[in-house]
């Protein structure tokens, strides 16, 4: 019975995640975390862990799919992810230190709050208006949305996914596939390093619950990142923005009635 409802919690945990990684980028600590805390029993501090570990696999296949469909600025996310690295680290040192009720609430709201904003006021830059940019701004706004992101990523668990898809389709002005594209390669790297972090200052995970997260993250995000990349844009807006509010409002009463 204690099998079953692992492999029942990790499933739908991991579609949900799954999901949010690749249509928007999100971290699948927004998802993963609550129902491993909740439905399983497990530390905060080593969900999130567990939750940043399933998003490196996710977010690589993610990013492989879109920079196949050349939706993915490397040089750009290069630089971000170098700044990102590192507060990332700082991150998750201090958030070991706070108690855990303070951790992921922020995910949470800007999840749903940013999937009304898709649905609502899409995202309709073209990469043709994203050239017109100097390069020089672009890469100092890059390290400084990656300072942000990063600190994000560690001290929340929450990869910065959601902060970085609001700072790329605003603050750099990205299309909106190019904007996830980007933003899944910076987070499989921010992820493995707050992954690292967590495990190194918390322990080890139950790795039957870590083994199942894992590989039900990354399958639905390879599904996620293919059907986003031969979506229109509005369509893609709309399903991201609907599917954004409803992992929101789902998370949201996992910590409610948890």
């Amino acid at each position: 019975m204690e099998l079953l409802l692992s492999i029942l919690v990790t499933f739908f945990a991991g579609m949900g995640a799954g999901l949010g990684t690749g249509f928007a980028g999100m971290s699948a600590a927004a998802v993963i975390t609550p129902m491993l805390i909740t439905f399983l029993g497990v530390k905060p501090y080593i969900a999130v862990g567990i939750a940043l570990s399933s998003d490196v696999l996710a977010s690589a296949v993610s990013a492989y799919t879109y920079g196949k469909n050349k939706n993915l600025d490397i040089k750009n996310g290069l630089i971000m992810m170098a700044s990102v690295l590192i507060f990332t680290v700082v991150g998750s040192y201090v958030s070991s230190l706070v108690p855990s009720a303070a951790m992921g609430n922020f995910s949470v709201i800007m999840t749903f709050f940013l999937g009304i904003k898709f649905i609502v006021r899409p995202v309709m830059t073209t990469k043709e208006s994203m050239g017109s940019v100097s390069a020089r701004k672009h890469a100092i706004q890059s390290m400084l949305c990656g300072i942000v992101i990063g600190f994000i990523c560690g001290f929340i668990g929450a990869g910065g996914g959601m902060m970085m898809l609001l700072l790329l389709t605003t603050v750099l002005n990205y299309e909106l596939k190019t904007a996830v594209g980007t933003s899944v390669f910076v987070m499989t790297f921010t992820a493995l390093t707050g992954a690292v972090s967590h495990f190194l200052i918390g322990g080890t995970p139950d790795w039957l619950i870590w083994i199942l997260c894992v590989i039900f993250t990354f399958l639905w995000a390879r599904v996620a990142a293919v059907f986003a990349n031969k979506a229109e844009p509005k369509t893609l807006n709309r399903v991201t923005g609907i599917i954004l509010v409803v992992l929101g409002i789902v998370v949201m009463g996992f910590s409610v009635f948890s």
